[in-house]
């Protein structure tokens, strides 16, 4: 036999005719055919897969918040507390300053102050406290997870977009307004007597345009209805935030139904824009030139708080 049929390989072409256990061991050899390729998973529609992603992104950012229903109740918890202990505070400061009780309880300027104060100490406090729960427990930036997002209108001019929020606030003040004079108060309202003194009533309209609106936004359509509106549902979330916003002032209208159903109204209003937006900003707008319109024909009224109204 020739030496070098001994070297060839007997798998190159021209080494010879193969025998039929060369044939069967070749065919084991893992040849790639494209029938043996993996088949690729079907791809999505683009269509399909941006709608999936905005309406993701939607529930996140509108209605997924990180706190629950524990959250709201230990709020309630630490507004009760915390409302207490800067009445003890003021109360302290009162005695300090020589008011007796006497002099207090026959004092709506005193009262209205005192009462002003601790709610405004009561705001800040809040506010920081979601601050610190935003920040430090859930590890997300304050604002944009409480609800505070740039409004997007669409349009290509969106200051037209701000300026109908501020437009439809100070619509709905007139309507309210309007509205309320058709009923005569049945009980004394402590937020009107609070306007008999300058520097309360002063007071009280500085905190109504600046801080209660901030405040009252964040709590109640920031913070409450994202977790009432996954609950339950976009409708009666609306309609809970606001039946609680109008509550919650029940005790400044003296208990007056349709003073309060008023206020519920406008407190449903304020978080429908909420809803339809998805920004805490377009019902902020709303409430702040809604109750900046109401502070500017106090101020017209009173002639610049020169002739107070008398009880």
């Amino acid at each position: 036999m020739n030496s070098n049929d001994e070297n060839q390989n007997p798998c190159e072409p021209g080494s010879g005719p193969e025998s039929p256990a060369q044939i069967s061991s070749r065919s084991t050899l893992n040849i790639v055919t494209p029938e043996t390729l993996p088949k690729a998973a079907p791809r999505e529609s683009s269509t399909n897969t941006e709608s999936f992603r905005h309406t993701n992104r939607a529930i996140a950012d509108d209605l997924g918040v990180p706190w629950g229903w524990l959250d709201l109740s230990l709020l309630v918890l630490i507004a009760v507390a915390g409302l207490v202990l800067f009445w003890m505070f003021i109360a302290v400061g009162f005695h300090a300053a020589g008011i007796t009780r006497d002099q207090f309880q026959h004092s709506m300027a005193y009262q209205g102050f005192f009462a002003i104060v601790a709610m405004a100490l009561m705001s800040l406090f809040l506010l920081a406290y979601l601050a610190a729960q935003m920040r430090f427990r859930f590890r997300s930036p304050v604002w944009r997870t409480l609800g505070w997002r740039p409004l997007e209108t669409g349009e290509s001019h969106p200051q037209i977009a701000y300026l109908r929020l501020i437009g439809g606030g100070i619509l709905l003040s007139m309507l309210v307004a309007l509205a309320s004079s058709a009923f005569t108060p049945k009980n004394k309202m402590p937020i009107a007597q609070f306007l008999q003194d300058r520097h309360t009533a002063l007071l009280l309209l500085i905190m109504s345009v600046t801080l209660a609106p901030l405040f009252e936004e964040t709590i109640f359509r920031g913070y409450i209805y994202p977790v009432v509106a996954r609950t339950f549902g976009v409708m009666p979330g609306i309609i809970f935030t606001g039946l609680i916003f109008g509550l919650m002032h029940a005790s400044q209208l003296g208990g007056n139904v349709p003073q309060v159903a008023l206020l519920v109204s406008v407190g449903i209003v304020f978080t429908a824009a909420r809803a339809r937006t998805g920004t805490v900003l377009a019902s902020y707008l709303l409430h702040v030139s809604y109750n900046s319109f109401i502070a500017a024909a106090f101020l017209i009224a009173s002639h610049g708080l020169r002739h107070m109204p008398t009880a």
